[in-house]
């Protein structure tokens, strides 16, 4: 056998074996990838349970409140624009004209007098 032939031989053979360790290598990676994500899917799973149970007690103690107190909903009550004056603003002396500030004389401006 030429050396040609043999060196041939050799890298063919090279390229072959590495080919075959980086499919296995990626076929792991991808392996573990997924079971990563099936445990991270498992976890959000087991949160959202803790939560909606959390949110079914503070239901059970929401009507269970509700029944020990008299609750009634008081925005249904409510004005929404109050037609009298209240009793903070009748006190108050009424807006009168205030004397505004000339622009051209504002600070920074180059434009007021000396």
């Amino acid at each position: 056998m030429s050396r040609a032939s043999k060196l041939t031989l050799l890298g063919t053979s090279a390229f072959a074996l590495s080919t075959v360790v980086f499919v296995h290598w990626q076929q792991q990676s991808e392996k573990e990838a997924m079971h990563a994500g099936v445990i991270r899917d498992m976890e959000q799973q087991r949160i959202k349970r803790e939560r909606q149970l959390d949110f079914d007690m503070q239901r059970e103690l929401e009507a269970e409140y509700k029944k020990l107190q008299s609750v009634r909903d008081v925005t249904d009550e409510m004005d929404p624009v109050p037609s009298k004056p209240s009793a903070l603003t009748q006190g108050l002396p009424k807006p009168s004209a205030v004397p505004s500030i000339p622009v051209g004389g504002a600070i920074g401006t180059g434009t007021g007098e000396k």
